[in-house]
């Protein structure tokens, strides 16, 4: 189904996000997983893409069998970095065939320990628009692919210019971009001056909120690693400091947190929220039982 459609169908979408396991355990683990998001109703999941097309196969694995096998939306991750245009149509077209119609474009990064960024594109504007243009006849009843994006509420640390930041997000979106997705912010505040920012740049899609809940502190190390410019307001280091030291404390603080920005982010008409999962049900689970909800049709009404 294109996201036009998904988009149509649902007046608030709930999605997830998962990444390819590299062991069979993971996999079967990942599955029995799925199985519980499912529960919940998505109106499509998203499946990442490793830095340089390193997990390329296991990321087409994934996505083909969530599709046909949990019966569930699912978007595959396609990043530009190290890639040819040859490379990039045959990618989409194995999507095509399997019946995969939407795309997450992505400039991406290079592969670890690799600073060069090479291929035939070099912006993920680029990308979109040769998604866009890829041939449409055996794509969603001849649509073409949807096509997601992502935006930085709170800036991109390589481009530090927040007018720059805004002229490649407008770029994508005029490339042809169905809707944007966030990367995960903790300051919702962050989140809603950025959604009155991109309207005043005209940039008219559908705006996702992206939600990571801490789990533990090791997890929030690692989110400030990788989600480089991300604010921790004061409050919630203050509650997970007094936390420290038991686990399942730190996960009832980071799960209440998210919980709070849903609710807000509800309040305030936001088009839909994009839980990052990290392959693991009970965070979210736990949120929409918080949120008195057991599945998306409840947060939909």
């Amino acid at each position: 189904m294109h996201l036009s459609d998904v988009l149509a169908r649902d007046s608030f979408t709930a999605s997830f996000e998962f990444f390819p396991p590299k062991t069979d355990g993971g996999w079967k683990s990942l599955f029995s997983t799925i199985a519980d998001f499912g529960k919940l109703k998505p109106s499509f999941v998203s499946v990442t893409y490793g830095a340089g097309g390193s997990t390329r196969q296991f990321t087409h694995d994934l996505v083909v069998r969530i599709k046909h096998e949990a019966g569930l939306e699912a978007m595959p991750h396609l990043t530009c970095v190290n890639h040819t245009a040859r490379e990039i149509d045959e990618i989409l077209e194995r999507y095509a065939g399997a019946g995969v119609g939407n795309i997450l474009a992505l400039r991406g990064d290079p592969p670890t320990g690799s600073t060069a960024i090479s291929g035939d594109f070099r912006h993920a504007a680029d990308l979109v628009q040769r998604v866009k243009t890829f041939p449409t006849s055996h794509v969603n009843g001849g649509k073409g692919f949807g096509i997601a994006v992502a935006g930085y509420p709170e800036g991109h640390p390589q481009t530090p210019n927040t007018l720059t930041q805004m002229d490649h997000l407008k770029a994508k979106c005029e490339a042809g971009a169905d809707l944007v997705i966030s990367q995960l912010f903790f300051d919702n505040h962050a989140f809603m001056d950025w959604r009155d920012r991109c309207e005043i740049a005209g940039i008219k899609v559908p705006l996702l909120a992206g939600i990571m809940p801490i789990t533990s502190v090791t997890g929030l190390r690692r989110m400030a690693e990788l989600a480089a410019g991300t604010r921790f307001p004061a409050p919630l280091l203050r509650a997970i400091r007094r936390a420290e030291g038991d686990e399942e404390a730190v996960a009832r603080v980071g799960i209440h947190w998210a919980t709070e920005q849903c609710r807000q982010l509800l309040d305030s008409g936001v088009r839909g929220i994009h839980f990052y999962t990290l392959n693991k049900s009970d965070a979210t689970r736990r949120i929409y039982e918080n949120l008195g909800v057991s599945t998306t049709d409840a947060l939909r009404r």
